[in-house]
């Protein structure tokens, strides 16, 4: 069983893959970078490509798969002919993002509402892709409104070679709310004619357990809960109680790295704050950790919150 890093904006950029890698990374089989938005220019520069440029991803072996969005078959073909020259074999198509300001463009979960714009988008794209020597594999939810949707939606990735679908099984209205649709998973396992991944709440081992005993599936994705608990794949893996000292280290040093590159205590915190949303959640009282760290209104007093919570909590 493969376990991927989910792409989360704003979270799982180079610096915490890189450091990811270099604490667990022989757990993850492949990262997904946070989405790229291609756009008329010719080419990709400064910030819209950064996060995935080859120096900013410097560990030898780190399976880095970068993620496009966009509805416009031109500006996807753009930036993977780009993508290719820089070393990159496989794109990943976001047909799963809920957030508001994507779906009004009819991008991300939006993309799903016109299953006849998704066959001409497709047809567009895997003609180029093809000859560019470049897999495609797609990121998706089972719907934009309803679950009855996916049918309509699977017969479209039915018709293209995918190196495979990743499932989140809920619909773009959902956002992250309720629980998945484990009965459209399970049409998906029965009728994909790719390999299927899935995505969506694994936070504990008995998560992961309960979907690959019951889903015949080649892989799976964490997100959320790999930031909740940076020893999750560990845990899968090997089958190992969560080390303390693993995780201190870890934070350690991403939050060193980000010091060094993001400038002033107010946007360090903004990020340290990000992941803390998550990561408090395996501490005994994570309301009380979590507002610690949100009260510190500087770089002292969120290094004095953090030696507290390390010190004092009980995982």
């Amino acid at each position: 069983m493969k376990i991927y890093m989910a792409p989360l904006e704003g979270i799982t950029g180079h610096i915490y893959r890189n450091t990811y890698e270099e604490n667990f990374g022989e757990c993850i089989d492949k990262y997904f970078a946070p989405f790229i938005v291609p756009s008329d220019n010719k080419r990709l520069a400064g910030k819209e490509i950064r996060d995935v440029i080859p120096e900013n991803n410097y560990i030898e072996n780190m399976h880095l798969v970068p993620q496009i969005l966009t509805n416009n078959g031109t500006h996807f073909l753009k930036a993977a002919a780009q993508l290719k020259t820089m070393g990159y074999n496989e794109i990943n198509f976001n047909a799963g993002c809920p957030s508001g300001t994507v779906v009004n463009k009819n991008r991300g979960a939006g993309f799903l509402k016109d299953p006849i714009h998704m066959k001409r988008f497709f047809d567009e794209v895997f003609e180029e892709t093809e000859k560019l020597g470049v897999k495609v594999s797609v990121k998706t939810r089972i719907g934009f409104e309803s679950p009855l949707e996916f049918e309509d939606i699977m017969k479209v990735y039915n018709q293209f070679p995918f190196e495979e679908i990743i499932v989140h099984p809920r619909t773009g209205r959902q956002m992250y709310k309720g629980v998945p649709d484990m009965e459209q998973f399970g049409y998906a396992c029965d009728n994909a004619k790719v390999s299927l991944c899935y995505n969506g709440d694994i936070k504990t081992v008995d998560n992961y357990n309960d979907i690959i005993d019951k889903y015949n599936i080649d892989s799976v994705m964490l997100g959320r809960g790999i930031i909740r608990n940076p020893m999750l794949p560990e845990q899968i893996i090997y089958g190992c109680d969560i080390d303390y000292d693993k995780i201190r280290k870890f934070h350690n040093e991403y939050y060193r790295r980000y010091c060094e590159v993001i400038s002033g205590d107010v946007h360090v915190l903004f990020k340290m704050r990000e992941v803390w949303i998550y990561m408090s959640e395996i501490f005994e009282n994570p309301h009380k950790c979590l507002k610690m760290v949100r009260k510190a209104q500087s770089l002292k007093a969120y290094d004095e919150a953090v030696e507290r919570i390390f010190s004092s909590a009980r995982i």
